[in-house]
């Protein structure tokens, strides 16, 4: 397709929000060896995707400007690089495009073989695209806790904080597979879809017992996935089993010192900082899990790409329910 154009999104330096993002026409373009050329048919926005516009990972991302952003898409294999015998055009797949080249918000983007997977028929474009990484950072973070999803694990409590956004939506139903009994927590809007998705509690964020995470039933947590901003260690670790664990998915300086901390003076309750690993296998189960009805993606909203702008201000306020999602068919 060398030569043709396409329309995407792109931003031309840190900062900006929703009003840097522009349209634009650009070269589609082509796959090198162990890639494939993607007709995108749907992309996912995580948080990740802005706060590297806004500057969280300057100068390392993105490497260059202008940058078309975001990972998570879903689409058709149309060209094959060198090399690639695992994929044809006309392949339906699930892929997370690379962190530092991205380009999801376009009509075509170039995906590596090593984080690409076939989407059976079973699999909509908006449910494959939404897996990537919000499914995967739920079942990296279950299994760093001992999580077992073939029925052969221990069951334990954990607590799922903001259970109703992309990644707590995707928790709460992975420690169901996985027989643990969940206590979850979000706004007053959402405890019936989190009990529809299989907690055995729910919390609202806002009430005296969700303010201080204590479940309703006395429990206290083996696990707590932790998908929120704002709780400090003092609130947690009176509500900690003996030997409980906080597993913080989006780590600050502070969290990677008080862990260090924890792990120096052997502390039998841990704050675990957890680092997202790209596992093709991981993504393969989680597509094969929609594929069998066992996980269900939530979409907070649809956008077309021309409306890609309101579907990033949208993230960036911080209130989704489940994923928003960005689909290229007009």
């Amino acid at each position: 397709m060398a030569g043709r154009t396409m329309h995407a999104v792109q931003y031309d330096g840190y900062g900006g929000g929703a009003a840097g993002l522009k349209h634009v026409e650009i070269q589609v373009p082509s796959p090198k060896k162990d890639e494939v050329l993607l007709r995108v048919e749907a992309a996912s926005i995580n948080p990740v995707d802005w706060k590297i516009q806004k500057g969280v990972l300057r100068p390392l991302m993105p490497p260059k400007f202008p940058h078309v952003p975001v990972t998570d898409v879903a689409g058709e294999v149309v060209e094959v690089g060198p090399g690639v015998h695992s994929f044809k055009p006309g392949d339906k797949v699930v892929s997370m495009l690379d962190f530092w080249n991205a380009g999801g918000l376009a009509e075509y983007a170039v995906a590596s073989v090593n984080m690409t997977v076939d989407r059976p028929p079973e699999v909509s474009a908006a449910e494959g695209a939404s897996l990537p990484i919000a499914a995967l950072t739920a079942l990296q973070a279950l299994r760093y806790s001992g999580t077992m999803f073939d029925g052969t694990g221990q069951p334990k409590n954990v607590l799922i904080t903001a259970a109703s956004g992309g990644v707590g939506s995707f928790a709460v139903q992975l420690a169901k597979l996985g027989n643990l009994h969940v206590t979850a927590t979000c706004g007053a809007r959402n405890v019936d879809l989190v009990k529809r998705l299989g907690a055995d509690e729910v919390l609202d964020y806002k009430t005296p017992e969700g303010k201080s995470l204590s479940s309703h039933s006395g429990r206290k947590y083996d696990v707590v996935i932790h998908c929120a901003v704002g709780i400090s260690w003092s609130t947690f670790e009176p509500n900690l089993a003996a030997n409980g664990m906080v597993i913080d998915i989006t780590p600050t300086p502070w969290t990677w010192f008080r862990s260090v901390v924890k792990r120096l003076t052997f502390a039998k309750k841990k704050l675990v900082p957890l680092i997202f690993v790209q596992a093709k296998e991981d993504l393969r189960f989680l597509v094969q899990l929609v594929r069998d009805g066992k996980l269900t993606t939530v979409v907070d909203s649809r956008h077309r790409l021309s409306e890609a702008p309101a579907a990033w201000a949208k993230s960036m306020e911080g209130h989704a329910t489940g994923k928003i999602i960005v689909e290229m068919g007009e």
